[in-house]
């Protein structure tokens, strides 16, 4: 495997149902909304058909490492239960969500199989492997986060209790000397009482 080819399988577990989950993850236009620390801007290219195949997005990008990626998707399969992509620019490959619900909670597992195209990632993979790779586990950690709140704001009744619920984790800050502090102390929000 070249050394700029990845492999990441995240799982999930969040309360919830499936159909709202799946909502959520597959409203590309909201991910700067709801997922900020991550995705900086989303640009909705092509609508795609009516269940949104074919939909082309470019995405502005960031995790906690001081760089940003520019790329794009494409929506190849939407099903009840699975969400598929495929990704280029300065990520190369493909994406596949997938649902389950089981009983209260709704599983999700994301598989993403990329080469990095970027010219820092492609060429420092060799040796900063496993500094990128935490950078995406942090992502998806945000991510899990960030979609625990936006739930809890779809459920809230009132306003009040929905201005009682923290907002998502946002980015991270270019500076380096700032991301040294977020690492060490990672932030972090909750669902308030």
């Amino acid at each position: 495997m070249p050394s700029n080819s990845y492999h990441f399988i995240t799982h999930w577990r969040v309360e919830g149902d499936l159909d709202e989950v799946r909502e959520v993850i597959g409203d590309s236009a909201g991910l700067p909304r709801w997922w900020p620390s991550v995705y900086l801007d989303v640009q909705v290219r092509e609508p795609g058909d009516a269940n949104g195949v074919g939909r082309v997005v470019g995405l502005y990008t960031k995790g906690w490492l001081p760089y940003t990626l520019r790329w794009d998707f494409r929506v190849t399969d939407v099903q009840q239960t699975r969400l598929a992509l495929e990704a280029w620019g300065d990520f190369d490959g493909t994406g596949v969500w997938t649902f389950k619900q089981d009983g209260a909670f709704v599983d999700i597992t994301y598989d993403w199989k990329i080469n990095a195209e970027k010219a820092l990632l492609r060429y420092l993979s060799f040796v900063m492997k496993p500094l990128f790779s935490a950078n995406h586990q942090w992502a998806m950690r945000m991510g899990e986060e960030s979609l625990r709140l936006e739930l809890a704001r779809r459920r809230a009744k009132t306003a009040d209790e929905r201005a009682r619920i923290a907002p998502p984790p946002p980015p991270t800050p270019q500076s380096p000397l700032r991301m040294l502090w977020n690492a060490i102390h990672p932030p972090t929000s909750r669902v308030s009482n």
